[in-house]
């Protein structure tokens, strides 16, 4: 593994009346009567076709969007937690988190809301972290990022970012879904999931905590002690490529024993 620190359906209806069937069939043309008891019989009824459609919509709208292959992990006091980006969902909101993890931005930030089977939200940098931070740092920490709203379900395990009363006021602070949260959805912007950790999770939700306005924080400091990313693909390249090491090594070893029986 190489981490990089941180350092179309055949089937139409009216679209001001979805799924509704004529009342009688439509014959076009005459047939004869055995011929057209055989078809009639063969005929799937509208009502099976019209369910069929809507659980074949139903499903491909609850699953998830592709993941990119890029992995971020952030290593707390309590755990790892790693995630990964829907880049076809919020592009813009991947790009920039992405960027502030590169640089390290998340480093001694902190979790400052735990909500039990609600969120755990990641505080802002500027102000959540122990550790100062340089130009670059502030500089983008301190760009907003457009509400990119989508369909996507705010289900747990879903990364949506925090944001004022403005659509458009996004920075650097977003949530991890310890639940399901429906009247979220369409208002966040959601840019990917949690992909391991969900036992990290777990524990934070059993720290005690304090209420505070309408947030629920821990009454310790969960700490984000660093932070990595790396490459799935990547992975797989450096595991196939070890694999075929250890293939080119035996190899290596078994044509040099036929070598020295031939000549001894």
């Amino acid at each position: 593994m190489q981490f990089i620190l941180n350092s179309s359906s055949s089937f139409r209806a009216r679209s001001d009346c979805p799924f509704v069937a004529p009342p009688f069939p439509l014959l076009t043309n005459f047939r004869s009567g055995a011929k057209f008891e055989r078809e009639k019989r063969m005929k799937i009824p509208w009502w099976v076709v019209s369910l069929a459609y809507v659980a074949l919509v139903a499903a491909s709208s609850s699953q998830d969007p592709h993941l990119s292959s890029a992995r971020v992990v952030f290593q707390t006091n309590y755990g790892d937690i790693e995630f990964g980006f829907f880049p076809s969902v919020a592009p813009q909101t991947v790009d920039h988190i992405f960027k502030l993890v590169r640089l390290g931005c998340y480093n001694t930030n902190h979790f400052f809301r735990v909500d039990k089977g609600f969120v755990a939200q990641v505080a802002d940098v500027v102000g959540g972290r122990s550790a100062p931070m340089n130009e670059e740092q502030i500089k983008e920490a301190k760009k907003t990022v457009v509400g990119e709203f989508s369909d996507v379900k705010h289900v747990r395990g879903i990364l949506s970012m925090g944001r004022f009363e403005d659509p458009n006021s996004a920075q650097s602070s977003f949530s991890m879904l310890l639940g399901n949260a429906p009247h979220l959805d369409g208002h966040y912007a959601i840019f990917g999931k949690v992909t391991k950790g969900d036992d990290t999770l777990t524990k934070l939700e059993q720290l005690p905590t304090r209420k505070e306005g309408i947030f629920v924080m821990p009454t310790e400091r969960i700490t984000i002690l660093s932070s990595y990313y790396y490459d799935t693909e990547m992975e797989s390249c450096e595991e196939e490529r070890s694999v075929l090491k250890r293939r080119l090594s035996a190899s290596a070893v078994e044509i040099e024993k036929q070598r020295m029986k031939c000549f001894p």
